[in-house]
């Protein structure tokens, strides 16, 4: 099964490009980030400090989530409940960092990507996410680091915010950036990892961008 692995700071377009790519190319697309704010969510929903590591750690042997491939159309499910609107809460938001953070969370997330990748029914899946390309699909066939100036990134969230204003657009980014950094490395591609600067690029030349590469992947 074919895996394009796709990592990048907060803002660069990782979601919305991974999943234009995945319709395009007939795959299944893989938003590692909905399970930690899944993770949170349920934290949340049991009056759980994100916070208390081993607390959050406790939850992951009984964590029931679920998530669908489907491009055009994503499922979140924890236990019973459709988290799929709730998981983007701006409650969830604030407090998925610490989630993200833990060592442990980010083992098992690990191990779940790629057990859903497999069996996935699909061709072929992009996943996207913190460390796709170095630690949960190090050895996918196309690995990409799509990225942007932070001043691109900014704007491009304070359109997707709304009533957040620039400053506070700005601090998030910046905060976000500050909290990955502890735990993973998104600014710079790893050996063998190939780049896509959208900086200058609209939304449908990034997705080529992209696609260019998976199919020189294909060709060599």
């Amino acid at each position: 099964m074919k895996i394009v692995a796709i990592d990048g700071p907060a803002g660069s377009g990782k979601s919305s490009v991974s999943r234009a790519a995945a319709r395009r190319l007939g795959f299944g697309f893989l938003d590692t980030g909905a399970a930690y704010r899944a993770l949170a969510w349920w934290a949340l929903d049991l009056e759980i400090d994100v916070t208390d590591e081993s607390a959050v750690t406790g939850l992951l042997n009984s964590f029931p989530y679920s998530i669908s491939l489907d491009p055009e159309r994503e499922h979140v499910v924890v236990g019973e409940v459709d988290v799929t609107d709730s998981i983007r809460d701006p409650r969830i938001s604030l407090c998925v960092s610490a989630v993200a953070a833990n060592l442990s969370v980010r083992s098992w997330m690990r191990d779940h990507a790629r057990r859903v990748a497999a069996e996935s029914g699909f061709p072929g899946v992009v996943a996207e996410g913190r460390d796709m390309t170095t630690v949960v699909f190090p050895d996918a066939g196309t690995r990409i680091l799509l990225t942007a100036r932070e001043d691109v990134r900014i704007a491009r969230r304070a359109g997707e915010a709304a009533g957040r204003d620039l400053a506070e657009t700005t601090a998030s980014v910046r905060e976000r950036d500050a909290k990955d950094s502890r735990v993973v490395e998104f600014h710079d591609a790893a050996p063998g990892v190939s780049v896509v600067d959208s900086s200058d690029l609209n939304f449908d030349q990034t997705v080529d961008a992209v696609l260019t590469i998976v199919e020189r992947g294909r060709a060599e």
